[in-house]
C-alpha cells in the first residue's frame, strides 16, 4: 500500500508539472505575440503618419499634390534647376528656349512639353502626369493643364525675391522628400548673401540695373524681376521711381548718363533670344561711356541663362550671387 501511495503522489507531481510547463508556455507564446501585434501596430501607425498627399495653396489656387510623384512635366525653368540640383528626375519639358546649363534637357530621355509659352497638350495628356509646374509665363493656360494633372504655380514673386524663392524650394523638398538637401543648400545660399549684403552696405554704393534687346535699353528698380540687386544684395538705386514692370521702363543712353550710376548691371536678352546688337556694343557708346561706371570699368555682364530665363532656382541664384561677388 505505501508503494501504491508513493507512485500515486510520483504521477501527480508528473502531471502538475507538465501542465505548468505548457501554462507557461502558452503565457509566453501569448506575450510574443502581443509583442508582435504592438510592433505591427506601431509600424501601421507610422505608416499612416507618412501622407500620401500635400494640399498646397499657390497663387492660382489650392492643389492636392502627391508626395514624390514619378511623372512630372516641368514648365519654369528655375524649379527645373532646383530639381536637377537635388537629384530628382522629370519626364518632360519645354524644349525650345532652354538655359545652357540645362541643356542635358533637350536629350531625347525627356519628352518635350512644347513651348515656353504654348504647351503641348496632346504631348501632355498622353503623358498622364503626377505633377505639372508652371510659373508666369504659363498662368493663362493654368485651367486647361489642372484639368490634365495637378497643377501648381511655383513663379518667384520679386517683391519679395529670397522670401518666395526660399518657399518655393522648401516645398519642392516636401513634395520630394529632399527636405535636409534644400536645408543645406539654402543655409549655404544664405550666408553667400548675408557676406555680399554686408561688403556692398559698408561701402554705400549705387547702381542700375538695364535689360538690352536689340538696341533699345529698359531700366528696373526696387522690386522688380531683378530688383534683387537692391532689395537683397543692397545696392542703392540711382531712380527709386522707376515703375515695377514685366518688361521694364523704357529708357535712353541720356538718361544712364544722367543717372550716372557707379555699377552697372546689364542683362543682354538677344544673347537667349537671338538678335543683332549684343549689349556690349549697344553700350559703347559717347553718353555711357561719361558714367562712373564705365571709367571705373564698373559694367557688370549678367548672364541671361540665370536672371532672364531660370531665376528662382537653387543653382541660378546661387549664380547670379557668385557674378554680383566676383566683380564687387
Amino acid at each position: 500500500m505505501k508503494k501504491l501511495a508513493l507512485l500515486m503522489s510520483l504521477i501527480v507531481l508528473i502531471v502538475f508539472a507538465t501542465a505548468c510547463g505548457t501554462n507557461e508556455e502558452q503565457a509566453a507564446s501569448a506575450s510574443d505575440s502581443d509583442k508582435e501585434n504592438e510592433v505591427e501596430q506601431s509600424t501601421d501607425s507610422e505608416d499612416a503618419e507618412e501622407p500620401t498627399e500635400i494640399e498646397i495653396e499657390h497663387e492660382l489656387g489650392k492643389t492636392s499634390v502627391p508626395v514624390n510623384p514619378e511623372k512630372v512635366v516641368v514648365f519654369d525653368y528655375g524649379t527645373l534647376d532646383s530639381l536637377d540640383k537635388l537629384g530628382v528626375e522629370v519626364t518632360a519639358v519645354p524644349q525650345d528656349s532652354l538655359p545652357s546649363y540645362l541643356e542635358k534637357y533637350e536629350d531625347s530621355t525627356y519628352e518635350n512639353a512644347g513651348g515656353i509659352k504654348e504647351p503641348d497638350f496632346e504631348k501632355i495628356a498622353e503623358i498622364d502626369p503626377d505633377l505639372i509646374i508652371i510659373s508666369g509665363r504659363q498662368s493663362a493656360v493654368y485651367e486647361d493643364l489642372n484639368e490634365l494633372a495637378p497643377t501648381i504655380y511655383m513663379g518667384v514673386d520679386t517683391s519679395r525675391y529670397i522670401d518666395s524663392f526660399t518657399e518655393n524650394v522648401e516645398l519642392l523638398g516636401q513634395i520630394f522628400d529632399k527636405e535636409k538637401e534644400v536645408e543645406k543648400e539654402l543655409s549655404s545660399i544664405n550666408d553667400a548673401i548675408s557676406q555680399l549684403n554686408e561688403e556692398v552696405i559698408a561701402n554705400g554704393d549705387n547702381g542700375l540695373i538695364i535689360l538690352t534687346n536689340d538696341g533699345s535699353i529698359s531700366a528696373y528698380g526696387p522690386g522688380s524681376r531683378f530688383g534683387l540687386i537692391h532689395d537683397i544684395f543692397g545696392f542703392t538705386p540711382v531712380d527709386d521711381s522707376l515703375e515695377v514692370s514685366t518688361h521694364g521702363q523704357n529708357v535712353s543712353f541720356e538718361y544712364i548718363a544722367e543717372k550716372d550710376p557707379q555699377y552697372l548691371f546689364v542683362i543682354d536678352r538677344n544673347k537667349v533670344v537671338g538678335g543683332e546688337a549684343s549689349a556690349e556694343k549697344t553700350l559703347e557708346n559717347e553718353l555711357v561711356k561719361k558714367t562712373e561706371a564705365y571709367k571705373n570699368e564698373n559694367i557688370v555682364y549678367l548672364s541671361p541663362d540665370y536672371w532672364y530665363l531660370s531665376g528662382g532656382g537653387l543653382v541660378s541664384v546661387t549664380e547670379m550671387i557668385n557674378e554680383i561677388s566676383e566683380k564687387y
